[in-house]
């Protein structure tokens, strides 16, 4: 079990309160498409990704980054048991999407990079990097505990 300082819990929520899932969710996404293009094959029924700005004025990819993003608010809402909020998630990338579990990784990198540059230094502060990142990691883990 993760534990979480109270500072953390507040910087966690006070930046999730910030955030707007409709303009970071296709961010964050897009930008792992462009940066580990093997990640596209995840995505292929979403039409062109054929290039940066494909990639960037695709509605599918735009569509799917809002889910993805959303997803977060599950595990902001439960703090204390992000492993049991995700399970189903997690069965779901693992039995029947196949998703290599280090696209996980990689795309908690990309939403932290999208949360820096939208907010800057004045508001993603230091601690608030960590206390994000710790929350990234603990998702990451969850969405991973059901691979074999």
């Amino acid at each position: 079990m993760v534990e979480w300082t109270d500072a953390e819990r507040s910087a966690i929520a006070g930046l999730w309160g910030k955030i707007s899932v409709d303009e970071m969710g296709p961010q964050a996404l897009a930008r792992l498409l462009i940066v580990a293009p093997w990640t596209q094959r995840h995505f292929a029924s979403f039409g062109n990704l054929s290039s940066p700005a494909a990639i960037i004025g695709n509605p599918k990819v735009a569509a799917h980054g809002k889910t993805v993003m959303g997803g977060l608010d599950r595990a902001v809402k439960n703090l204390d048991n992000i492993k049991a909020a995700y399970t189903q998630l997690s069965k779901l990338h693992s039995e029947k999407l196949h998703v290599d579990p280090d696209n996980f990784v990689l795309l908690s990198d990309c939403i932290t990079v999208c949360v820096a540059m939208k907010f800057g230094p004045s508001v993603f502060t230091a601690d608030a990097q960590e206390a994000w990142q710790k929350f990234l990691c603990v998702v990451v883990a969850a969405l991973r505990r059901q691979y074999h």
